[in-house]
């Protein structure tokens, strides 16, 4: 079962990839059309055609008129992906468009795979996400119309999505468009990630963080509902999910009195319910029928604590009553002031400047169908009208996360972008790049892939030295919920980023599951070097790093001697650097006792970049030319011959017996 389950996801990254836009349904209505569409969503997707053209493998046929069927499937998928003429699928779906906050994501791809269109749901429906992603995977031009998104401009209808923010109320166009025009914009910030602030499109835009008298427009970030009468400019209100309700109740106390009491204590205080991030309460109350349908019904995720946890929690307002019936002075306030402290994200700091210490915004507040007055003493509240639903008491009380809960699962894409041209790196790579929230790696390589970086991603570099540091941030911001992208040169799980991020995803009992990994491969140093000089790869080969930093060099010497004996092409990786000088003279030493002095030998600096630099040589001669740390050096075996400034390593030994050096 394990193998399978390997090789399936194995098979295609693009399900990982298009996760976010399932279910998916792909529409094609020709034979070339139908193959373009399968090289990009199988296997997770059918590809849907006209019945005459059910004998392709792998498509499902629909009948009847095409627009007809999508009609039919218009309100349960997430994104539609056409392969015909535009002009065919606005008729077809132009009766269907109703909202862009509800509309699915609408995608055109030209039948000879050159351009992919962003047709509708281009910010919130995430078209103009998809047609990047599609545009990657085969290699043609996205087309994306959008201004903010032409101009490389916040969108300020997807600001909050990769931190799990829900909009609130807001003329959305009229600050959207006063963005666009360049227009100063106050942004008034009082909860949520500041993250989104060091991205390109913002530093792009006229967006201010302080008070601006001459703004034209105001973007709200708080759990608030902001009702500013004063105000006359057109403003915006984003909610991060900041806010848990700890809940504490009578058996048996029912949804529809935890629903009202809960929305009378968010009018009461003004707090928006979409800020809500989850319910808390004891573990004695995990199976409150109540509390779990209210969690379902809003999506809202249930923690629950033991009594001796929450027992530790200072509150404002204990009660030697519960303390009796349930062991703990306080189930609603310690339980919310809890679950601000038990977040997985509080652990990781997802800005350095944050203080994750939560803090109590609604004390108890006790709630029973047929208390006709607040009374002082308890704090109990009418929940008006008392019908046959409310039954049961409730007691709620809200705390304040410093750092927002964002419901999302976390990715890793661990990729390899191979010597550094952007045309070798593969489509899935780039792709996996292009598409995440944020990209992590040292300051060279995410130079050499700035032509694939988008202008709302947050990047972050690290020094070269600090590789581990990079894994940990990569995790944290995973852990948190965000899609991160690690980048290494070549091949990510060779002498890469890869290995780092999964140790360090074990030190920390990953379950494997979540965040979710992925890794896309590269080119590594040794292919890059060896397409540039010809084929010395073509027998058995190994690599050996010369960098002592994590290995021994007992070690390193041990295997270059076993190398050198079992005559393979070695390739050397870290061959020297301005501290290490002499390993690489060891190594030609170690190499001498077993092969010619005349064995071809090949010096490649920087392949495929601009400042490439090609050195053909001998391993007698291998230490008069310049060799650095992005360098790699190519040790041919006993049969590896130069030709017209190529160097070639036959197939096999075809009878020939190396003449091995004693």
């Amino acid at each position: 079962m394990l193998t399978l389950f390997l090789y399936i996801s194995a098979l295609d990254r693009k399900i990982v990839l298009l996760q976010d836009f399932q279910p998916l349904c792909a529409i094609a209505t020709t034979s070339i059309g139908a193959d373009r569409l399968r090289s990009i969503c199988q296997p997770n997707n059918p590809v849907w055609v006209p019945r005459s053209l059910s004998s392709i493998a792998g498509v499902q046929a629909y009948s009847g008129s095409l627009k007809s069927h999508v009609a039919e499937l218009w309100q349960s998928h997430r994104a539609f992906v056409f392969c015909l003429a535009t002009g065919a699928v606005v008729r077809i779906v132009a009766p269907l468009l109703q909202s862009k906050a509800t509309d699915p994501a609408v995608v055109v791809v030209d039948e000879a795979g050159k351009f992919v269109v962003s047709l509708c749901g281009g910010h919130q429906g995430g078209a103009d996400r998809l047609t990047k992603i599609i545009a990657q995977l085969i290699d043609a031009t996205p087309i994306l119309t959008s201004a903010s998104t032409s101009l490389g401009l916040p969108a300020v209808d997807l600001l909050g999505v990769p931190f799990g923010w829900h909009k609130g109320k807001g003329d959305w166009t009229e600050v959207s468009a006063a963005v666009v025009r360049g227009e100063p914009v106050q942004v008034i910030q009082e909860a949520g990630s500041t993250l989104w602030r060091s991205t390109a499109s913002v530093r792009r835009s006229h967006l201010s963080f302080t008070p601006s008298p001459d703004a034209t427009a105001e973007i709200w970030i708080t759990p608030r509902l902001i009702q500013d009468a004063r105000s006359r400019t057109p403003q915006i209100q984003w909610h991060p999910r900041v806010l848990w309700v700890g809940i504490g109740c009578e058996r048996g106390t029912s949804r529809q009195l935890i629903e009202a009491a809960l929305q009378q204590v968010c009018r009461e205080n003004q707090l928006a319910a979409e800020a809500i991030a989850g319910i808390a309460t004891i573990d004695l109350k995990a199976d409150e029928v109540g509390l779990v349908e209210l969690c379902h019904a809003y999506d809202f995720p249930l923690r629950t604590f033991p009594a001796e946890i929450l027992s530790a929690i200072s509150v404002p307002n204990p009660s030697p009553v519960v303390e009796r019936e349930v062991g703990t002075p306080s189930v609603a306030e310690a339980a919310a002031l809890c679950a601000c402290l038990d977040l997985p994200e509080t652990k990781h700091h997802t800005d350095s400047d944050r203080n994750v210490t939560p803090k109590l915004l609604v004390s108890k507040q006790i709630f029973k169908p047929n208390t006709p007055t607040p009374d002082s003493s308890t704090g109990a509240q009418p929940c008006a009208p008392t019908t046959p639903d409310l039954t049961g008491a409730v007691t709620i009380a809200i705390a304040q996360s410093e750092i927002e809960y964002t419901g999302r699962i976390g990715k890793l894409f661990l990729v390899g972008i191979g010597p550094g041209a952007i045309e070798q790196i593969t489509p899935a790579a780039k792709s996996a790049i292009a598409t995440a929230d944020a990209v992590i790696g040292y300051s060279l390589y995410i130079e050499l892939i700035a032509a694939l970086l988008q202008p709302q991603q947050v990047i972050e570099t690290l020094p070269i030295t600090q590789e581990r540091q990079r894994a940990q941030r990569a995790i944290e911001l995973a852990q948190w919920g965000l899609t991160v992208a690690v980048v290494s040169s070549g091949d990510c799980g060779i002498y890469g980023m890869a290995g780092l991020v999964m140790e360090e995803l074990q030190a920390g009992d990953w379950d494997g599951n979540t965040p979710q990994v992925q890794v896309f491969p590269g080119i590594t140093a040794l292919q890059a070097a060896a397409a540039r000089v010809g084929t010395p790869l073509m027998h058995d080969f190994c690599a050996i790093s010369l960098s002592d930093l994590l290995t021994p060099w007992q070690v390193i010497e041990k295997r270059l001697i076993a190398a050198a004996m079992a005559d393979f092409v070695t390739a050397i990786y870290n061959p020297r650097s301005q501290s290490r000088v002499q390993q690489l003279q060891i190594a030609r030493d170690i190499f001498l006792q077993y092969r010619a002095p005349n064995t071809p030998v090949a010096i490649v600096r920087a392949a495929y970049r601009q400042d490439e630099q090609i050195y053909l040589t001998t391993l007698e001669k291998l230490l008069d030319l310049p060799v650095d740390m992005l360098s790699t050096v190519l040790i041919g075996n006993s049969s590896t011959r130069t030709y017209a400034n190529w160097i070639i390593t036959p197939r096999g030994y075809l009878g020939f017996v190396p003449e091995m050096k004693e």
